[in-house]
């Protein structure tokens, strides 16, 4: 993605013929860069720029050409912070790790590690964006020393100040030119992004508007509510799941991507805590969550908060026709289950009947095959005093047509499978 750069007019004489063609040439350049920016939906700008504010490295992975460093520059320009590019292919070990000054005594005061121009530049701003780029080009000796940098912020005796953040740029090993993949200690202390391009933001940015990166607005009024959730929800998911706390993948190529670890588990309560307290969409949660632990566990940390959020069955039971029931399928059928789970685990009249009632209401305000299974359980809950209530009436028509259903579509299968006999 260009910049947004200012209009600056070329010097031009009146007289076109006087002008040279190199101050023509100029002129249209100019033009050329003039482009704006619009506020626009993105996903994975907003996930980038989440990242950002939490202060946490990213690592944007796509092919080459696909406008990951256009995307850091206009990023830099949007957020007012100076852009440092630094090439990690063509850079020795001791350009991250501090070359060796011999002062006056080395014995009494030893060899300082001296950093290189550009961090003495960052240090001095006190704020600004640090682009690694071309990193899955960088040999593994390169890979090591970058490690100090990436976690501790260190150049050699240098501590870069809290203001500068860290993005890093890839390509895949397939597209690299003589690429490497990541080192696992590398790779786990990033938050990986695929960056790959929208067709509707690449023409409308061709022809002069590109998507504007802004960072997240955060709600005061939700930071410690945030900071709990965050918590809640990663430990909870641990408690049950323990062997998702360290998993090093098997894959030589899957080390060199996001995986759990205690570290990695840490950078995601951050990244829940910021998606909270900004309000952030659930997709660009889901980019940030999968990016740091992967996909299986990330996906695994998504159902749980989903469950997080579901109504408690008590306060159903308590009042069904008054009860909210989430929208989405896969919600609605844990919340029916899980109400059915509390009538079985203290049974009495009442609380099945208010069971029945609030499956009626499913039926009402939604999917009505949702209800066939909870409908089916609790009904083999019932004792022999208790009568059974009229609503089952409005659910017996929906659980019969189902089971039909069911059993045409085994019929078909079956004959499916005898035919290809």
């Amino acid at each position: 993605m260009p910049t947004c750069t200012p209009f600056v007019t070329s010097v031009i004489p009146d007289d076109p013929t006087s002008a040279s063609q190199l101050d023509i040439a100029d002129h249209l350049l100019t033009l050329l860069g003039d482009t704006t920016t619009e506020p626009r939906p993105d996903t994975q700008l907003e996930a980038l720029t989440l990242a950002v504010a939490a202060d946490l490295p990213v690592l944007l992975w796509g092919e080459p050409g696909i406008g990951k460093t256009a995307a850091l520059t206009q990023l830099a320009a949007a957020l007012d912070l100076p852009l440092t590019t630094v090439i990690a292919s063509v850079h020795e070990p001791s350009d991250f790790s501090g070359l060796p000054v011999v002062g006056d005594d080395p014995a009494m005061h030893g060899v300082p590690m001296a950093p290189p121009d550009w961090a003495v530049r960052l240090v001095r701003a006190g704020r600004g964006l640090l682009f690694l780029d071309e990193l899955s080009t960088a040999p593994p000796a390169v890979q090591a020393a970058l490690l100090r940098l990436v976690l501790e912020r260190r150049i050699g005796a240098l501590q870069l100040p809290p203001g500068v953040r860290i993005v890093a740029a890839a390509n895949p090993r397939s597209s690299a030119a003589d690429g490497w993949e990541l080192s696992p200690p590398l790779a786990n202390r990033f938050v990986h992004l695929q960056w790959t391009h929208d067709h509707e933001v690449v023409v409308r940015g061709l022809g002069g508007t590109w998507p504007r990166a802004t960072l997240p607005r955060l709600d005061p009024g939700k930071l410690p509510e945030a900071v709990e959730f965050a918590r809640r929800a990663v430990c909870g998911l641990l408690t049950g799941r323990p062997g998702l706390v360290h998993r090093l993948p098997n894959s030589e190529a899957r080390r060199g991507g996001p995986w759990p670890s205690p570290r990695s588990w840490e950078m995601t309560v951050r990244l829940i805590a910021f998606a909270t307290a900004a309000g952030s969409a659930r997709d660009v949660l889901s980019l940030l969550v999968r990016g740091t632990v992967g996909d299986g566990p990330g996906l695994e940390l998504l159902a749980s908060v989903d469950r997080m959020d579901l109504p408690d069955p008590e306060l159903l039971l308590a009042d069904p026709a008054g009860a909210e029931l989430p929208e989405r399928g896969d919600l609605r059928q844990a919340v029916l289950d899980g109400v059915v789970a509390a009538v079985r685990a203290r049974p009495d009249r009442a609380r099945w009947d208010a069971a029945w009632a609030l499956l009626v209401r499913a039926v009402e305000t939604g999917a009505s095959d949702l209800v066939v299974v909870p409908a089916t359980t609790l009904a083999s809950l019932r004792q022999q005093d208790w009568d059974v209530p009229a609503s089952i009436e409005q659910l017996a028509g929906v659980v019969s047509l189902s089971r039909r259903a069911d059993h045409a579509a085994a019929r078909t299968a079956a004959a499916t499978g005898k035919a290809g006999r």
